[in-house]
């Protein structure tokens, strides 16, 4: 104990936060040895995803210690490689707005320009703003769709995307040879807090994705999951021509607390609970909602046969509705790029329209930097329409061309639904499913890994293993990862199937991504309902292979 409370003495000497300050003096009275071990376990560590993790005092946690030595590191990262102006975003979590002044108060200390948001705003804003300001680098503070106790740190550099290696090593070096915080030089003022005119810009730009003389007829209900989406998606619909959306008022402003939600992620059980009441009492043809940073879009369809009513789209469906769209438009020229965890269908389709197809390790810090590139999803619900504005993931440009889309089908007797049943009859139905094991140690999940690459398995699913690969391995198109992907040989209905298996860079989970590929001869529901039971035997004998 005396270790750890020294090292928390000394922490608490030079800990710039009287909230923080408060919670060590509690604990080391406390004579609290678990949480105080805790908190100084290691040091919250940066990666290609910056800084994420719970709030709180000590250097395993986020707090405005950790945030500015972060803030020095890449200060003296930037001066040698590339100086110039900084822009800084926040959204609306605890502390967002504590960690962008004190980001700005460094990075002109040292000598770089820093430029703010005028409020919290999307990630997507800042990302657009790197590009549009022309900026050596861009800083997001937020956690997404994290609970409410997370925040985070994104890095971005001058081409708008995020940082990848060996650029997070070479920050994750600076920050580590940081001293003293008391030695970190910290400005009183000289950042500039931009004004609305970025943000009308970029809405301008978000308006642009859709045709002008496109359909706009389409009843939309949005939820900005007590984020900071909501006043910028309603300005972007009514920018574009469209109706003002319906909002779940409950979730409208933001909320650090995320009161009306377990999880603020549109992907969870119940978080989207309170939308499809507002959608069934408005009539709604449509349900959007982004996650708490609006960088990610959820779709809902409304669906009989779903209970409820209410139907979610897979971020893979939403991936294609958007990447044939899009593909029709390119006039032969461009990428389309997905992830390799996620659906191959943009494959077909690119070669139907004369395109490139690439697919990269997960994660837009990836796909962003594909070059010529036209459109780029990942499975998660990530999507980007216009790479040429934003670098990355942009859930409020997405939603509106997916509107386009809907209110189009809407004008011609059809909905999403029916779009993508005729999309599974021209490239063949790219059906996807996941299977997850959260565990408690995260020994667990290298154990699992272990035990498939020691034994693996010749047959999933009634389906032959035709092939194996260790993407720890790397390739001439991929960096190395840990992860093992499986290609299976079709048989009877089924034209193909694969499986990658991973774990999660965000949870302590282990995720098995499946994918079966299934003509559609005549009717489109039997094509799915081959591919249902297809996909539920694979996710049987995945379980079985990992021992989980």
């Amino acid at each position: 104990m005396s270790d750890v409370a020294e090292a928390a003495r000394a922490w608490l000497a030079e800990d710039p936060d009287p909230d923080t300050r408060a919670e060590l003096r509690r604990l080391l009275d406390a004579d609290d040895r678990a949480a105080l071990a805790d908190r100084f376990a290691g040091m919250l560590q940066f990666g290609t995803a910056g800084l994420r993790g719970e709030l709180g005092a000590g250097p395993n946690r986020m707090n405005r210690a950790v945030v500015i030595r972060a803030a020095a590191g890449l200060a003296a990262y930037l001066n040698a490689t590339n100086p110039g102006t900084v822009v800084v975003g926040f959204d609306a979590r605890h502390k967002s707005d504590v960690f962008a002044r004190d980001t700005a108060a460094v990075m002109e200390a040292a000598g770089l320009h820093a430029l703010v948001l005028p409020r919290p705003l999307p990630t997507p804003v800042l990302a657009y703003a790197i590009r549009h300001l022309g900026c050596v680098a861009g800083v997001m503070v937020t956690a997404s769709h994290n609970p409410p106790r997370d925040n985070g740190y994104k890095v971005y550099l001058g081409d708008g995307s995020q940082i990848v290696p060996p650029a997070d090593e070479e920050i994750a070096a600076r920050i580590a040879a940081v001293g003293s915080l008391a030695d970190v030089p910290m400005a009183d003022g000289g950042w500039e807090i931009l004004s609305e005119a970025l943000l009308d810009a970029y809405l301008d730009r978000a308006a642009g994705v859709v045709r002008p003389d496109g359909p706009r007829d389409v009843r939309i209900v949005h939820t900005a999951m007590h984020g900071v989406g909501g006043a910028v998606m309603l300005s972007a619909f009514e920018r574009a021509g469209f109706p003002v959306p319906t909002v779940v008022a409950a979730q409208a402003e933001p909320d650090p607390d995320f009161p009306t939600v377990a999880f603020p992620n549109p992907e969870e059980p119940g978080a989207m609970d309170l939308a499809f009441e507002t959608a069934a009492a408005a009539d709604a043809d449509l349900v959007i909602a982004n996650d708490p940073d609006a960088d990610r879009c959820a779709v809902a369809v409304p669906d009989p046969a779903a209970q409820g009513g209410w139907r979610m789209l897979r971020g893979d469906e939403v991936g294609a509705l958007l990447g044939v769209e899009i593909a029709r438009r390119a006039g032969g020229t461009g990428v389309l790029a997905t992830t390799i965890v996620s659906s191959s269908l943009l494959g077909p389709v690119a070669e139907r329209f004369g395109l490139d197809y690439v697919e990269t390790l997960t994660g837009f810090k990836w796909l962003a930097r594909v070059p010529n590139l036209t459109f780029a999803y990942e499975e998660a619900l990530g999507y980007c329409v216009d790479p040429d504005g934003v670098r990355d993931k942009d859930g409020v440009s997405a939603a509106l061309m997916i509107a386009e889309l809907a209110a189009a089908a809407k004008g011609e007797g059809r909905t999403l639904l029916d779009l993508l049943d005729q999309i599974a009859i021209e490239f063949g139905l790219h059906a996807t499913d996941q299977y997850a094991v959260r565990v408690d140690k995260l020994e667990l999940i290298a154990d699992g890994m272990a035990r498939l690459r020691a034994t693996p398995p010749t047959e999933l699913g009634g389906l032959r293993v035709a092939r194996v690969d260790d993407l720890a391995a790397g390739s001439a198109d991929l960096p190395p990862t840990d992860g093992l992907r499986y290609t299976l040989a079709g048989a009877d209905d089924v034209a193909s199937a694969r499986i990658v298996v991973r774990p999660s860079g965000t949870e302590p989970k282990l995720k098995g991504y499946l994918q079966v590929v299934v003509p559609v001869h005549s009717q489109v529901a039997e094509a799915r309902r081959v591919a249902s039971v297809t996909l539920a035997e694979l996710t049987r004998d995945l379980a079985a292979a990992l021992g989980m």
